[in-house]
């Protein structure tokens, strides 16, 4: 592993905003500001129940993950052309990009729009447009990642696992996400194991509110590669001793575990301590949007409330690279880029 250069704790804000990372656990519905939300209801002749952008802004109030995706849902409901999932897609990998994201991965709800009547080649022919045109244009590499909304039936997910067949070129997996309780991984098994014979990567939320015992069947029932969220895991020893031992990542997204009240107090956050243990973790912002903060706000406010350290920084934005599905050749580029800007710091060269 590389040696990480001593690095004086007031310029590692300064480091974390510049290094180059990796973004795996962003719901690209969740990126939609109040202000694209208004726009886009503008130009497709909707009202929103909000009298201003500031109207909306101000419902982001949230007091657990239910509350939440009630209005993100109802914020999603402005997307109806292809033209604006592309303007979402591309608001995000700009401000991305801004942040030295090099690469992301990013999951979308194709059930919030197909429920509403919008065709699965709107939502993804759009999506994927946006990550074509961000490698050409902002230099970085951007995929995406179909999610099935777990308080749906498997039934449905498979239905949409069908209607998504065509386009599975433009994909590179599958997740779970939305209401956590009470639908347990298990619930999927069968069209996981399905998207498992299509050859695509497998990843799932589980311990987020969920029980260890929901990452424990994200790994075992639908085996997936990636666990997103898993900050519960330290309730489990065993759970965090295989977490380690097999180096699966945890997605961890700090400012939504706060927004949602998993960490009412981000100082009480256990990032530092899933790392310490050995586990591949990972910082994300989830839904930023609504939680108040890119990744480079995941990055800067958790490590000034918990003091975490340089080796910190840089192990996670190393796990950040390796737990991505991204050929090993970029990998290996980027991770010289990280490791090369880390030297570069010390010489004020940034």
């Amino acid at each position: 592993m590389f040696k990480v250069p001593p690095i004086p704790a007031a310029r590692i804000p300064e480091l974390l905003r510049a290094m180059p990372k990796a973004e795996l656990h962003i719901h690209i519905e969740g990126s939609l500001e109040p202000e694209l939300i208004f726009a886009l209801a503008q130009r497709n002749g909707l009202s929103l129940p909000y009298a201003d952008v500031e109207a909306l802004r101000s419902a982001y109030a949230f007091t657990n993950l239910q509350s939440f995706l009630d209005i993100y849902y109802a914020g999603a409901s402005v997307l109806l052309h292809e033209q604006d999932f592309y303007d979402m897609a591309r608001a995000y990998l700009v401000r991305a990009a801004a942040d030295n994201v090099l690469h992301t991965e990013l999951f979308f709800d194709p059930q919030t729009h197909t429920e509403r009547g919008v065709a699965m080649e709107t939502v993804i022919n759009g999506l994927h447009r946006a990550c074509v045109d961000a490698r050409a244009d902002l230099g970085i590499s951007a995929t995406l990642i179909l999610c099935f909304l777990r308080h749906l039936s498997e039934e449905s997910a498979f239905e949409t696992l069908e209607q998504a067949q065509p386009f599975l070129d433009k994909i590179v997996g599958v997740g779970l996400d939305s209401s956590e309780v009470g639908n347990p991984p298990e619930k999927f098994a069968r069209v996981f194991a399905r998207c498992r014979e299509l050859g695509l990567h497998l990843v799932a939320h589980a311990g987020e509110e969920g029980p260890p015992a929901y990452i424990w069947s994200a790994l075992d029932v639908l085996k997936v590669e990636r666990i997103d969220h898993g900050v519960q895991a330290v309730h489990d020893a065993a759970l965090m001793q295989r977490l380690a031992q097999d180096r699966t990542a945890l997605t961890v997204c700090p400012l939504s575990n706060q927004k949602l009240c998993v960490f009412p107090n981000l100082a009480d956050h256990n990032l530092a301590k899933l790392l310490d243990a050995g586990l591949a973790a990972t910082v994300n912002s989830d839904d930023p949007a609504y939680f108040g903060g890119y990744i480079n706000d995941n990055f800067t406010q958790v490590f000034a409330a918990t003091g975490m350290t340089v080796r910190h920084a840089y192990q996670l934005a190393f796990n950040s690279f390796e737990a991505s599905f991204a050929g090993n050749a970029d990998k290996r580029v980027w991770e010289h880029k990280l490791k090369e800007r880390f030297e570069r710091f010390m010489e004020h060269d940034y």
